[in-house]
């Protein structure tokens, strides 16, 4: 696979200086040190293959957006080299490019300019853009009226009016609706389906793991994880979580999957395993099968509360279904050194056939982000498959009732 883009050595500084002649005379050449200098990326190296799709991720304030300017040419990098092969589209801060008081229409022609398109193709498109859109009578009204939504809507209809080599976007479709973020998304795939390589910064992590093959974890500026999307996610999953003394650990499993463990060890999960509707310890399951999760909880240091969770996801790392003891009204109230619990989850393997794992934790409420005492991600991995019921396509077993009347 040829590199669409491919980025070496990024950096990026935003210098202070004790007076604003000082800096000015850097530009001519003459050196002056800064008197503060901060590195909002440094050492960032990787790759983008054609037709590839990439996601970005990280907490507030890592650089996902520093680095999405610094590609599309919005920033100068301090270090480092950038290389594009061919043309990038972006979709970057909301209305970014956008006069308020001119119409969306007028919009289009002048922003289509910015990207390099004369008047006349823009009105050749301008029905499509309009059309995908799908904002009525706003279209021709002052941007200033619109609301984020809508804004949302003509950037992306206008950054994908022509298919790019390679579309940046950055969080943008988060402002969508749910019935435009379904066509954005299709229409994502099918730049992809016709070789546009994808680069996306988003939160939504079924959104990144439907769309792309490989996911970049950013912390502090830098490259801290690269890899398959389940296991950067489940690993930036543990990163927010962690607090003082608290671990992570990986473990490559024999499929080949790498497995993360996180927690501060308050309290630990043992013996974990799946039963089939016979009993039997089970990795290969029918569809619709009822199932038995059973596990112990042995607690290493007296506590206020202790929640169980546990979350079923397809291949992707997308969560099928889950909950926890805090919402089921389960709370084990102060437990103490030394306490062991059984635990049994019973549950319908009402999936589609495919492989699926189970994650299993123990915090102290709702979440696992105030106290994380143990997070297991693929602590069982198992099959479905479908040997008794009708053919059937998707990642649920609905069994429906279809009845058909002549009239």
């Amino acid at each position: 696979m040829r590199d669409l883009l491919a980025i070496r050595e990024l950096g990026k500084t935003y210098r202070h200086f004790s007076g604003e002649w000082k800096r000015m005379a850097n530009w001519f050449g003459f050196s002056f040190e800064p008197v503060e200098e901060i590195w909002v990326l440094k050492d960032i190296s990787f790759r983008v293959g054609r037709g590839e799709a990439v996601g970005i991720i990280g907490q507030n304030g890592a650089g996902k957006s520093t680095l999405l300017k610094l590609i599309t040419g919005t920033l100068r990098p301090t270090t480092g080299s950038i290389m594009v092969q061919g043309r990038v589209s972006a979709i970057l801060e909301l209305g970014m490019g956008f006069n308020p008081e001119l119409s969306a229409r007028e919009n289009v022609i002048h922003a289509g300019g910015l990207m390099g398109f004369n008047p006349d193709q823009m009105r050749q498109v301008m029905p499509e853009i309009e059309e995908f859109a799908e904002v009525g009578e706003y279209f021709d009204q002052p941007l200033r009226v619109f609301s984020s939504g809508m804004q949302m809507r003509i950037a992306f209809a206008l950054a994908t009016a022509f298919r790019p080599e390679l579309l940046v976007i950055d969080e943008a479709l988060a402002v969508g609706d749910t019935y435009f973020q379904h066509k954005s998304f299709a229409r994502i795939r099918e730049f992809r389906e016709r070789g546009t390589s994808l680069l996306i910064v988003s939160h939504d992590r079924s959104a990144i793991q439907a769309l792309c093959s490989r996911a970049i974890l950013l912390e502090g500026g830098r490259v801290i994880k690269a890899g398959d999307p389940e296991e950067v996610f489940d690993y930036y999953n543990a990163l927010i979580a962690k607090k003082e003394n608290s671990s992570v650990a990986f473990n490559k499993l024999r499929n080949g999957k790498v497995q993360t463990i996180s927690g501060s060890g308050e309290a630990r999960l043992e013996g974990l395993s799946l039963f089939d509707s016979k009993d039997n310890v089970a990795d290969t399951v029918q569809v619709g099968e009822r199932l038995r999760l059973h596990g112990q909880i042995r607690v290493h240091k007296s506590l206020e509360t202790l929640v169980l969770g546990f979350a079923i996801k397809d291949r992707l790392g997308q969560i099928m279904y889950g909950t926890n003891t805090w919402h089921t009204g389960q709370v084990i109230e102060n437990p103490v050194d030394g306490n062991i619990y059984d635990f049994s989850i019973a549950f319908p393997a009402n999936f589609g056939i495919g492989n699926y794992s189970i994650a299993v934790a123990l915090h102290d409420k709702d979440t696992h982000l105030t106290g994380n005492y143990e997070w297991q991600d693929l602590a069982i991995v198992f099959d479905v498959v479908n040997n008794d019921q009708i053919t059937f396509a998707g990642c649920n077993w609905m069994n429906p009732e279809i009845v058909i009347t002549p009239k």
